[in-house]
């Protein structure tokens, strides 16, 4: 392993973490809603969790999947009920005032982690990216650095998002259109989640 798959493998990383999907929606809201602290506990909960996903696409796991397609069918159900559900609770909660003491650090945490927990699909999307970039038969040392470079990747964007969705200016924007905000955000996460049931 080379810097330069270190790079190609941080690049395509932050355009799979920048791009719109429940981790990105849920990370944005939480900052905006809740607070800096929540903002950064979610971050560190989605990318802890898609860190190990990477870890286990190393270790083989993406294998499994393939061997065992009722293993991913399971958590696939799984992962687009918790999203419908999340979805469902924004939009019944679209309307009410936000509240004035931050959501506790620790279930901030807790959902980020289980968002990235029960989507399945970033373990084949981190063992896609994984054959394409490195190559074969990389050392464990080699396999911790991915892995650890992946965990620093996703803290500094989820870190570097919440102090800038955090801000006072962008705080007041979003009160004023948090009921269309968290409804758009809900109809995504909806939609994200059907498409994972209807999906083969």
């Amino acid at each position: 392993m080379t810097i330069e798959h270190l790079i190609a493998f941080n690049i395509a990383l932050f355009a799979a973490i920048a791009s719109p999907g429940p981790a990105l929606l849920v990370a944005i809201r939480t900052a905006l809603s809740a607070g800096r602290n929540a903002g950064i506990a979610m971050g560190c909960g989605l990318g802890l969790m898609a860190a190990t996903w990477t870890l286990m696409a190393l270790l083989g796991l993406e294998a499994v999947f393939r061997l065992f397609p009722v293993a991913y069918a399971v958590a696939k159900i799984i992962g687009a009920l918790y999203l419908i559900y999340i979805a469902w609770s924004m939009w019944i909660g679209a309307r009410d005032a936000i509240e004035t003491q931050a959501r506790p650090t620790k279930h901030a945490f807790r959902q980020g982690f289980l968002i990235n927990l029960l989507n399945p699909k970033s373990v084949l999307f981190a063992a896609a990216v994984l054959i394409v970039i490195f190559p074969a038969n990389m050392t464990v040392a080699e396999n911790a650095a991915v892995v650890l470079n992946h965990v620093m990747v996703e803290l500094l964007f989820y870190t570097v998002l919440a102090f800038g969705m955090s801000t006072q200016a962008i705080s007041k924007q979003y009160v004023r259109a948090k009921v269309y905000l968290d409804r758009f955000a809900s109809v995504v996460l909806g939609a994200l989640g059907l498409r994972l049931l209807a999906g083969r």
